[in-house]
Order: structure tokens, then C-alpha cells, then sequence
């Protein structure tokens, strides 16, 4: 039986974390975001499930280890938070579930683009007021239009199948052509034309440095006036205040956002009392043709689930000595 602290844990998360490893090991899930101010938490625990909102820093996972803490498993498949190196340095073992259900994403972005084509947002807002007018609401087709896949690995190839059952063109960009997405007739173009043929712009990219702001103000000065922009990715691909210079601007059709770049600390805790001091965000938030979620396109009972077994698998490995496609940093030799 091995002392697990899980971090950043949501209500509807709790019961699947506890079913897969409360009985066999001694688990704590806290809702706190781990970090320099709670990285005492973890004292004791061999074992710490971190989520992406997470600050592993080099202080923070010396401490960690300090604690007695051998393993860090992230309940996600991004991992930026996390500095590898000084992971190594620190002996500790790094570990995160390299893919689940595609389609979760997938599906979240393609409702977020119609929720701000067809302003399904202001509708019902109006409807419950008792205002039943069509002004102000008339939305387009997707189909016979062009969607623009940035990044056609499993949850952009997912976003494509949708979008070819609309009946839509499709261009996508990547560094390497994905025959699936071939196979459902889309033409793979360089970013430029990328931004600038796209109707609807989805991002599905990894954030490496290479991707970071790759829709920039120069990005959205080539796309269409009326183009409508969705982010189920990261954050960090969209320079944020750009975008807000975009809209004031009068161009875009509609913005769909489940990501931010300052979203630590923020996204899934109410703050709903609190002054918002993040004024790009506080921004954003004024248009009416922006929609901002929470992180959650993931959060499906599939996909968490999945996430959560992928989780016991990795704990599982760690304590046998063994690795596998999910790891990051193997478990230090023994000297």
C-alpha cells in the first residue's frame, strides 16, 4: 500500500479516484492547486497525481522529494507545467496518460463553434427573460464552408471527422500529413493559408515552443473578418491580447475559448467574489461573440475515466519497477 495525494480534484472526479485506488492504497485528494505554498501537503505521500494547473517547478519538486514523494502522475496529457529536468535532478519519477478519448475534445470544440455561430448563448439568455426575437441571431451554415485543423493528431483528426460530416472543406497543419485525415479529403497547406482560407479555425496543437502564440496578431490579421476561432488546446497557442485588439477591432465572427494562458489559478475555482485583476481576460469576457469555458472539454465520464485507469496503471508500473509509453522520467536506478 503506497501514500497517494491527488491535486486539483474535482467533485464529479473524487468517486472514480477512489474507486480505482482507495482500496488498495492510502489516498488523499485535495482540491488545492499544488505549489511552492502547498507542496508540504505531500509530505509522507510516495506517490503525488497532479493535474495540469499544477505548479511543478524546480523548488517545488525538490520539495516534494525532500518529503519522501518518488513519483509524480499526471492526470493529463500535457505537461508543460512540469520541468522534466529537474525532475531527473531531484530523483523523482514523472509520469502522465498519453492519450484518452479524442472524441471528448473533440466534440466540446465543435459545440462551442456552434454555440457561437448560432449565438445559442444569447438566445437562451433572452429566453428566459421571456424575449422571444430573432434579432441580432441569425448564425450560417458550416456545411460547404472551409475548417482549418491546426494540429491532426488524434483530437484534430476526431475534430475533422465531424467537420466532413458537415459537408465542410478541409485544410489542415501539421509537421507531418496524417493519412487519416487525407483520407477524408483534406489538403494540408502552410500555416498562412491555414489562417487565411479558414471559415472556422480550430487549434488541436501540443504547446512546445514552437507553437507558442502561433496565432499571433499576425495569425488573426489573415484570417477572414467573419471567421469564427475555437481553442480546446492550450492556452499558450493564442496571444490573448492580440485577440482582444482583433475583436475590438469589429473582426471575427465568434471566438471559442475552453483554454487561457493565465488560466492557473483561475480556471475551476470560484471567483466569482473576488475581483478579476487579469484584465485580458476581464476583456474577453465583454464581447458578445466570445465564448470562455473552463477547461472542461475534456471532462467527460469516458474520457476521466479513462484518465483516472490510465492513472492506477501508471502507479501500478512505478511500484513494479517497470515503464511504459506514459512515462516521461523513469524511475532512477538504484545506485
Amino acid at each position: 500500500m503506497a501514500g497517494i495525494v491527488a491535486y486539483g480534484v474535482t467533485t464529479d472526479e473524487r468517486p472514480l479516484l477512489e474507486r480505482a485506488l482507495g482500496r488498495d492504497h492510502d489516498l488523499r485528494c485535495l482540491d488545492l492547486v499544488l505549489d511552492a505554498d502547498t507542496a508540504s501537503t505531500a509530505t509522507g505521500r510516495r506517490i503525488v497525481c497532479s493535474s495540469v494547473n499544477d505548479v511543478l517547478d524546480e523548488d517545488v519538486l525538490h520539495a516534494l522529494a525532500a518529503g519522501g514523494t518518488e513519483l509524480i502522475t499526471q492526470r493529463a496529457t500535457g505537461y508543460n507545467n512540469i520541468d522534466l529536468d529537474a525532475a531527473r535532478g531531484a530523483g523523482l519519477a514523472v509520469s502522465r496518460v498519453s492519450a484518452y478519448s479524442p472524441y471528448s475534445v473533440a466534440e466540446f470544440a465543435w459545440a462551442l463553434a456552434l454555440a457561437v455561430d448560432r449565438r445559442i448563448p444569447r438566445a437562451v439568455g433572452r429566453t428566459r427573460d421571456f424575449d422571444f426575437r430573432l434579432d441580432g441571431l441569425m448564425g450560417r451554415d458550416f456545411h460547404g464552408r472551409t475548417a482549418g485543423v491546426l494540429g491532426t493528431g488524434k483530437i484534430g483528426t476526431a475534430f475533422a471527422r465531424i467537420a466532413a460530416g458537415f459537408g465542410m472543406r478541409l485544410l489542415g497543419h501539421d509537421v507531418a500529413p496524417n493519412p487519416e485525415c487525407e483520407a477524408l479529403g483534406m489538403e494540408y497547406v502552410d500555416r498562412s493559408r491555414l489562417f487565411a482560407e479558414s471559415d472556422l479555425l480550430s487549434l488541436h496543437a501540443p504547446l512546445v515552443p514552437a507553437t507558442y502564440h502561433v496565432v499571433d496578431a499576425g495569425a488573426l490579421a489573415r484570417m477572414k473578418d467573419d471567421a469564427v476561432l475555437i481553442n480546446t488546446s492550450r492556452g499558450g497557442l493564442l496571444d490573448a491580447q492580440a485577440l482582444v485588439e482583433t475583436l475590438r477591432a469589429g473582426r471575427l465572427e465568434g471566438v471559442g475559448l475552453d483554454v487561457y494562458e493565465e488560466e492557473a489559478g483561475v480556471f475551476f475555482f470560484d471567483k466569482s467574489l473576488e475581483v478579476m485583476t487579469d484584465d485580458t481576460l476581464a476583456r474577453l469576457m465583454t464581447f458578445k461573440n466570445v465564448l470562455i469555458s473552463s477547461h472542461q472539454a475534456y471532462f467527460t465520464r469516458d474520457a476521466v475515466g479513462q484518465i483516472v485507469r490510465a492513472t492506477a496503471d501508471n502507479i501500478a508500473d512505478h511500484l513494479a519497477g517497470r515503464t511504459g509509453e506514459n512515462t516521461l522520467v523513469p524511475r532512477p536506478s538504484p545506485v
